[in-house]
C-alpha cells in the first residue's frame, strides 16, 4: 500500500515488522485458547512447547512491537496500532463469549471477524496512508480496503474448514466445529436446511462435537451454504477493489487489485 501511495521511506519496513509481531502474538494466544494442535501443517507452539511458553512469547512480541512503533515518532501511528490491538483483544473476548452459541447470526459473526482478522489488515493499510501523508479521504479508502480484504480472507478461511484438504490448509478439517465456533457456512446451512438438519448442526456446535462432521459437511454443501459463503467473500473482495479506485494506477496499486482477486482462489 505504501508503494501505491508513493512512500518509500524505511518506516514502512519497521511498521510492517510491528504488524507482523502483533499478528504472531495473536496466533500464539489463539492456539492456546483454541487448544489447537496444528497450524500451517506443523505442530503449534503450544503443542510443541506448552501453553506457558506460548503465552509468554506472545506477550513478549506484543511488548516488543510497542517498543518498535516508537521509532516512527508519530503519535497517529501509535494511536492506530494501540486502538487496533485493543479492538483485537475485544474481538478475542467476544469470540470466546460466542463459543457454542448456535443462535449467532451473520451480523454477530461479521462483528467478530472485523474485530479480529480484519482489524489488523485495516490498521496496516491505514498506516501506509499515514506514512505517505495522504488526505483523510484517501486514508479512509485505504482502511476500507484493508478491512474488506481481511474480512474476505477470514470468510474464505471458514469455507476451507469444511471443504479444504488438511495437507493444503495446514490445519485439521472441522477444527472450527470442534471448538464450537459458529461460522458463516454453518449459519447459512442452518438457515437453509430442514429442521432436522438445523437441529443436527445446532447440537454439534453446542457440544463441540465433530463426530457427525461428514454429515454436516454434506448438509453445508447440499444447502448451498458453501457457495453462498464464497459469494459473501467475493462481495467483500469487490468492496476492497472499489475502495482503492481513487489511487493512482501503478504497479503497486495493480498488485493490490490482483491480491483481492486471487484471495478468492486460496486453498490454504
Amino acid at each position: 500500500m505504501s508503494g501505491a501511495l508513493g512512500f518509500q521511506g524505511d518506516q514502512r519496513f519497521n511498521l510492517a515488522a510491528v504488524v507482523e509481531f502483533i499478528h504472531t502474538a495473536t496466533l500464539l494466544h489463539d492456539d492456546v485458547v483454541d487448544e489447537s494442535t496444528l497450524r500451517r501443517g506443523r505442530p503449534t507452539a503450544n503443542e510443541s512447547f506448552g501453553n506457558p511458553a506460548s503465552v509468554l512469547v506472545g506477550d513478549f512480541l506484543y511488548s516488543r512491537a510497542f517498543q518498535m512503533m516508537l521509532d516512527a515518532d508519530n503519535l497517529r501511528v501509535m494511536q492506530i496500532l494501540a486502538e487496533a490491538t485493543n479492538v483485537i483483544a475485544e474481538g478475542e473476548v467476544l469470540q470466546l463469549m460466542n463459543m457454542h452459541d448456535a443462535s449467532l447470526d451473520m451480523d454477530a459473526y461479521l462483528r467478530v471477524i472485523r474485530s479480529k482478522t480484519a482489524k489488523l489488515f485495516e490498521a496496516s493499510t491505514r498506516l501506509a496512508a499515514v506514512l505517505a501523508g495522504a488526505t483523510p479521504d484517501v486514508e479512509q479508502s485505504c482502511a476500507a480496503y484493508g478491512q474488506a480484504l481481511g474480512t474476505a480472507f477470514q470468510v474464505v478461511d471458514d469455507v476451507l474448514d469444511y471443504e479444504g484438504d488438511a495437507s493444503e490448509t495446514g490445519k485439521n478439517v472441522g477444527d472450527d466445529l470442534r471448538e464450537g465456533k459458529t461460522t458463516l457456512p454453518l449459519i447459512l446451512a442452518m438457515q437453509r436446511g430442514s429442521p432436522a438438519q438445523r437441529d443436527l448442526i445446532q447440537t454439534a456446535i453446542e457440544a463441540g462435537d465433530a463426530t457427525q462432521l461428514p454429515q454436516i459437511v454434506s448438509i453445508v454443501r447440499e444447502t448451498g451454504a458453501l457457495a453462498a459463503t464464497r459469494a459473501a467473500a467475493a462481495s467483500e473482495a469487490q468492496r476492497a477493489v472499489d475502495a482503492i479506485r481513487c489511487l493512482e494506477v501503478n504497479s503497486y496499486s495493480s498488485g493490490l487489485l490482483q491480491l483481492a482477486a486471487q484471495l478468492l482462489e486460496r486453498r490454504a
